[in-house]
This record gives C-alpha cells, sequence and structure tokens, in this order.
C-alpha cells in the first residue's frame, strides 16, 4: 500500500516520510486513532516506504520486488497480529492470516465487526492470547528473509490481555531493524507497560472535505447527499462507506422498540427481547448498548436546543424528536446513559447477559414510565 491510496491524513505522511529521510524511525511505534481514520493502512504504507528499495521523496514506488510483495502482504519480514476468536482449529493469529490478507485486500478500512463477519466468530470474544505472543517473540528472533528491517503490526493492542507482558522484552530491546508499530484506538485500555515503551503517533480524525471528496469520487452521490453522508460520518470512513452502501443497522429499531416496551412497561416482551440480546454475543452486544448510549446523547443535545449539532439519519431523527418530544427528559436521558454505561462496563467483565440485560430493562420502566430517578449523591451504583 502506497500513501498515495490513503484517503486525507496529508500532513501526517509528511510526517512519517520525514522520519524515514532523517534516520529518525523509532523501533516501536503507537498509531493512536479514532476508529475510520485510516490509521492500520497508515501503518502498512509506513512499512512499505521503510523498505522500498526505490522510494521517492514522496512515497515508495510501488514496483520494487518489496513493494510487489507488500501490495499483496505477502513479504516473509512483514507480520500481523491481530484479535481473533480461538477455537480448536484456531490458535494463533497465522491460522487466520488468509483471512486477514483477504481483507486488507478487500478493503483496508475496516472495524472489528467487519472483521468478525470474516471469521467464524460466533459468541467467542476476540482477543490476543498468550500463545499468540510466543508466537511474535519466535517469529521475530529469526534474521530478516529480504528486508532490512522486519515489521510487526499489531492491530488493536487493547485485546491483549496480561499476557501482554510477555512482549515487553522484545518491545523495550527487539533485535536488529526490528520495527513495532501498534495501531490503536483506545489509549486507556493498552496496558501502561507496554504503552511507556512505545512513542506515540497521534492520527486525527479525517475532515469532512476529505470524506466528501471521497464520498464523490466512488460513487454518484450529489453534492448536496455526500456533505450530509460526511457530516453523518463524523470523520470516520467506515462509517461512510456504510452510508453510501445503506447498510442496515438494527441496533436502531431494536433499541427504539427497547424503550417503548420501557415506555408500555411491557415486562413479557422484555423478557423475550432479553433472551433475543443474550444470543448475540458479546461483541454485538456491547456494540448495541454503545449505539444506545450515542442515540441519548444526540437526544440530549435535542432537549439542550443544540438541534444543528445532531448528527442522527432522518429516520432515527425522527423517532428522537418523538422521544424527546413526548416522553424524555434531560434527567431521564442522563439517567438511562448511566445505566446503559454500567451494563456496557458488566459485559466486557463476563456478567450474565440475560441477568444483566433483564435486570436493565427494568431499569427502563422504572426511568421512563414511573420517572423513578437517581437523587443525587443518595443513588446507589449497582
Amino acid at each position: 500500500m502506497q500513501f498515495k491510496e490513503i484517503i486525507g491524513q496529508e500532513s501526517l505522511k509528511e510526517h512519517l516520510i520525514q522520519t524515514v529521510v532523517e534516520n529518525r524511525v523509532s523501533h516501536a511505534q503507537l498509531f493512536l486513532s479514532a476508529e475510520g481514520s485510516g490509521a492500520l493502512p497508515l501503518a502498512i504504507a509506513y512499512a512499505q516506504y521503510i523498505n522500498c528499495q526505490n522510494r521517492t521523496t514522496t512515497d515508495s514506488c510501488g514496483g520494487c520486488s518489496s513493494c510487489r510483495k507488500y501490495e499483496k502482504y505477502i513479504h516473509p519480514d512483514l507480520h500481523f497480529s491481530y484479535p481473533f476468536f480461538a477455537s480448536k482449529d484456531v490458535k494463533i493469529a497465522v491460522d487466520v492470516l488468509e483471512e486477514w490478507r483477504s481483507m486488507l485486500l478487500e478493503d483496508p478500512y475496516f472495524d472489528l465487526d467487519i472483521w468478525r463477519s470474516k471469521l467464524s466468530a460466533e459468541n467467542k470474544q476476540a482477543n490476543i492470547n498468550i500463545a499468540e505472543c510466543h508466537d511474535i517473540i519466535k517469529k521475530l528472533s529469526y534474521k530478516a528473509f529480504e528486508a532490512d528491517t522486519k515489521v510487526l503490526i499489531m492491530w488493536l493492542p487493547e485485546f491483549l490481555d496480561r499476557e501482554g507482558n510477555a512482549l515487553l522484552k522484545i518491545i523495550e530491546e527487539p533485535p536488529a531493524n526490528t520495527l513495532f508499530i501498534l495501531v490503536a484506538q483506545n489509549q486507556e485500555q493498552i496496558l501502561s507497560t507496554i504503552l511507556s515503551r512505545t512513542q506515540i503517533v497521534k492520527i486525527p480524525k479525517l475532515t469532512d472535505t476529505d470524506i466528501e471528496n471521497y464520498l464523490i469520487d466512488k460513487s454518484q452521490l450529489s453534492e448536496n447527499q455526500a456533505t450530509e453522508y460526511s457530516f453523518l460520518a463524523d470523520g470516520n470512513l467506515i462509517e461512510a462507506k456504510a452510508l453510501l452502501n445503506d447498510t442496515p443497522n438494527n441496533n436502531a429499531s431494536y433499541f427504539a422498540e427497547w424503550l417503548r416496551m420501557g415506555f408500555g412497561n411491557k415486562v413479557p416482551a422484555m423478557i423475550a427481547f432479553t433472551d433475543t440480546a443474550a444470543s448475540w454475543g458479546r461483541e454485538n452486544q456491547k456494540n448495541f448498548l454503545k449505539y444506545g448510549i450515542n442515540f441519548l446523547r444526540e437526544c440530549s443535545l435535542l432537549l439542550s436546543g443544540a438541534d444543528d449539532l445532531v448528527k442522527l439519519p432522518h429516520q432515527t431523527l425522527e423517532v428522537a424528536v418523538k422521544l424527546t418530544t413526548h416522553v424524555l427528559n434531560l434527567a431521564m436521558v442522563e439517567a438511562l446513559i448511566n445505566e446503559l454505561e454500567q451494563a456496557h462496563y458488566h459485559i466486557e467483565r463476563n456478567a450474565n447477559p440475560k441477568i444483566l440485560f433483564l435486570d436493565v430493562s427494568l431499569q427502563l420502566v422504572k426511568i421512563i414510565k414511573f420517572k423513578s430517578l437517581p437523587k443525587g449523591t443518595q443513588y446507589i451504583y449497582n
């Protein structure tokens, strides 16, 4: 992948190229970005530029032996690590390497949900396990086959548990000519011991103009439509592509119906919903709760009179307007967000989903139907 294929991020591309020109490439770097900003493609383009045999002042050549192998992600000195779903047949990341390469060749802008869809994830939770850490150490202990620099790109190091401490030695004192690039979205979830050993490269969100130009170039959208979609995407190219493809999102209908159940005190329906939610798997449950939190935050903007800042698609906006006009107030929205944030916290820590979603459902009834709200410091969190 070449820098010219990456959407936006022009100043950052220049910075990365300059580090190579001036021989200031840190051996362990953390590319930190919001989702859909292009951190993974940037990391790959950076590695390709470093190992290009005929690089220019602006990009890798794209034609040398190294570049051709990088373009297909088959260079023997380019290694990837990423969250996967362990099973009897999948012990380490290499066991799903073909699926990973296929994903990158199809579109290097993707998130964990899209990656899950490529694998038989079922209800398993993604992680980077101790076996994968040992495999990384083993691969990097070998001499480089062709390139001057061996590169390991780890996507989403947030999924390293304490087992990630096994990598500390090799990150701090790597073999000669070895480059680690960690591509992360949440700095707080990365092991502090790893974080302290890396140089952080902050990657900003894409601008609305970058996304708008991309949508116009890649589709038949009018300028007005592209402007609306880029505004809704908020710097996330993955979200912009989902809007472009009109990808249906069941979270919106599920969450609106869940709120209606709470307002109608429909306990039998809520119990049925609890069974449905429990079958989704933890990642999908977390995404559903995150959607609900974001939706309610948009509702709070409507209630505060900041309509111009609301970034909801038209159909979802209609639902939000009805809720904020006839049902919700700011105190209720705040209480609901608190409940969903707690639920997300507990799902991440392997809470029983049936018990959890039933409890939150009953809290919805309490807040929406009976307007029983927490009062200051007297409220005791579960």
